[in-house]
């Protein structure tokens, strides 16, 4: 039963997201805002879908955490589900992603149109100055800047060492950085085509201050809060 759900959840999805890829490229001449909200839809139908057919549900803990302005979320990524929820739980959004995302069919034509930051990882401080100098642009424009310090999806009780572009990003921008938690792998694993019908757990931790910080310091408080909550989603979940 598992495989015939995530199966038709699959087909949805590839009947679903050619029509939209190509309606989202009409609204290229709309503000960055107004494209961002029509897209997002893509996003919202996959929720649903998800729900539907493959019985994932969620929750959200520590909303009330969240800074009125525009702050950097860092995250752990486990999963596909984290890049579609979060466009639902947090507000108007770009993400900082590997430049070869854009080249995809479809799905890459609808990314680009939602002004995300696309970096060459491999140019190294290029690529953390980069960040900061979109990421503070974007922020000026009211989009908040989620990155996955991890730089990949990993599984659950894996773990690897965070990345500093997100700290880097707060501290030149002075703005809050806001950690999350979640056990998404568990519903959605990484690379798999099954999709379990599991409750999936988000955490808002409390935004950290990231203004005339150094860094590494940044980077390495907020590891320790996600990481902390990790252990705990993964030790409460049946």
């Amino acid at each position: 039963m598992m495989l015939l759900r995530s199966s038709l959840f699959a087909l949805a999805l590839l009947v679903v997201t050619p029509p939209f890829a190509l309606a989202s490229l009409f609204t290229a001449p709309l503000p960055r805002h107004a494209r961002y909200r029509f897209i997002r839809g893509w996003s919202v139908i996959m929720l649903w879908l998800l729900q539907r057919l493959c019985g994932i549900r969620w929750s959200v803990e520590g909303l009330e955490h969240l800074p009125r302005q525009p702050a950097v979320i860092l995250s752990r990524h486990e999963s596909a589900w984290e890049t579609l929820a979060f466009q639902s739980i947090f507000p108007p959004q770009v993400h900082v992603l590997k430049r070869e995302l854009l080249w995809l069919p479809f799905f890459g034509w609808g990314l680009a149109l939602m002004s995300p930051i696309a970096i060459d990882r491999a140019r190294g401080l290029a690529a953390l100055r980069q960040i900061a100098r979109r990421g503070k642009v974007r922020l000026a424009q009211g989009f908040w800047v989620v990155v996955f310090p991890e730089g990949t999806r990993l599984e659950p009780g894996k773990r690897r060492k965070y990345q500093l572009g997100g700290a880097w990003l707060a501290a030149h921008a002075g703005v809050p950085v806001v950690p999350v938690a979640h056990n998404a792998g568990r519903a959605w694993p990484r690379h798999w085509l099954l999709k379990y019908p599991r409750h999936i757990t988000l955490r808002i931790g409390p935004p950290i201050d990231a203004a005339g910080r150094d860094p590494n310091t940044i980077n390495a408080e907020a590891q320790a809060w996600i990481e902390s909550q990790q252990q705990l989603l993964e030790a409460q979940a049946p």
